[in-house]
């Protein structure tokens, strides 16, 4: 930085101009290394929303107890993980076979929970499978996002 004093002549030398340019340069890449950091962290809580949490139901093929069985698959898709993710599904979830209850478990109000409410990652769908009549759409009710 250079100090002007009225009535004074200035004069840069090819020196001081270097380290001016060296200085500017480094503020540059500063600024610029900053700018590319914030944009690569876009997912703030805030950023996730329910629908980045994808259901899909899917026949299997497979019968249980002469009910068709239904692969569900849920995945995030927000680069936060999701924490707490519940779905609808009133009067709880009607099935012929067993459920891992560790991946879906029914609760009071209509609601299951989702994955125990551990944190579901993006690229780790949480997956399972159920038997009955009619497919059931679950759809997301809840989820906390967890940067």
């Amino acid at each position: 930085m250079f100090l002007i004093i009225p009535n004074q002549k200035y004069q840069s030398t090819p020196k001081q101009v270097k380290i001016d340019m060296a200085k500017v340069a480094v503020v540059l890449f500063l600024t610029a290394a900053a700018l590319v950091c914030c944009h690569a962290v876009t997912d703030r809580p805030g950023a996730c929303k329910l629908s980045d949490i994808h259901v899909s139901v899917a026949p299997t093929g497979k019968t249980v107890a002469a009910q068709p069985q239904y692969l569900v698959t849920m995945d995030n898709q927000c680069n936060c993980a999701q924490i707490s993710v519940r779905v609808g599904c009133p009067g709880g979830l009607s099935s012929t076979e067993p459920l891992d209850t560790s991946k879906i478990r029914p609760e009071q109000g209509g609601n299951c929970l989702v994955n125990g409410g551990i944190p579901i990652s993006k690229g780790s769908p949480i997956m399972f499978t159920y038997a009955s009549k009619t497919p059931q759409s679950f759809l997301v009710t809840m989820a906390v996002p967890h940067c």
